[in-house]
């Protein structure tokens, strides 16, 4: 045999054998707490992991397509996922993150119409589990509790859109570049050093304000420059929330 052909196939296999993956477990779900089916019984738990899909994917990879058409609904067993849609222009706007135990797809599903949005990962390695339509509409027809926790989810996503919306027509971009930068704190929280535990380009947060990336590196090193923040290369230390707070001039 070549040597360098065997060489090649001794790098896939350690390839595929790095990227084995074991299916999550309902049952010993670490994310199960977090999410939507934290308080199913033990029958709906069997059925649900007897009846799921998982599949692992890279960073950067597609989940599903805007405009597609779905047959169940995505929930994130590990990392993190961002949801966009692209405008007529082709210019990607994010308009919301999931992360360990939530669920994607489901508004979709539900209304029986395309996709809104397409979702790809943030990092590598990030794993996620498919529901097929019959076993989520069984469980709303069976589980009132379930019924109510999707209702609440949708109200939630609705209201959180209109304030998207509101904030694009009338805030000035320093202010939704701060309220961005709490979102994002308040979604995937902060280490212990006040880090967001999330990496994101500066391409990626303009997506997210509405605004050009030149405009967020120029915002970035005036919050830096203010002591609002610090930065080494996409890791954001928030280090002044009171005052980030004030200039994205949001209150309880």
């Amino acid at each position: 045999m070549n040597v360098m052909f065997f060489l090649y196939l001794c790098s896939q296999n350690c390839f595929f054998m790095k990227k084995k993956f074991e299916t999550p477990q309902c049952e010993t779900c670490g994310a199960k707490h977090k999410s939507i089916f934290c308080d199913i019984s033990k029958s709906e738990v069997s059925e649900l992991n007897d009846s799921k899909g998982c599949n692992l994917y890279n960073k950067g990879q597609v989940v599903f397509h805007e405009g597609n058409r779905t047959n169940g609904i995505y929930c994130v067993n590990k990392g993190k996922i961002k949801l966009f849609q692209i405008g007529s222009e082709g210019k990607e706007q994010i308009i919301r993150f999931a992360k360990e135990g939530d669920i994607i797809g489901y508004r979709a599903l539900l209304s029986d119409e395309p996709l809104s949005a397409s979702a790809t990962s943030l990092e590598e390695d990030t794993a996620i589990c498919f529901i097929p339509k019959q076993q989520v509409l069984k469980m709303i027809t069976e589980n009132p509790n379930f019924n109510f926790k999707l209702l609440k989810i949708l109200s939630h996503e609705l209201g959180e859109t209109a304030k998207i919306i509101t904030d694009l027509a009338q805030k000035p971009v320093r202010e939704r570049l701060a309220e961005t930068l709490l979102i994002l704190k308040d979604t995937f929280e902060l280490d212990d050093e006040k880090n967001i535990q999330v990496k994101l380009s500066r391409e990626e947060l303009a997506n997210i304000v509405g605004t050009a990336t030149e405009s967020v590196i120029r915002l970035l090193s005036e919050f830096k420059k203010d002591k609002l923040i610090s930065l080494d290369g996409r890791t954001i230390k928030l280090l002044n929330i009171p005052a980030l707070t004030r200039t994205a001039n949001v209150f309880d």
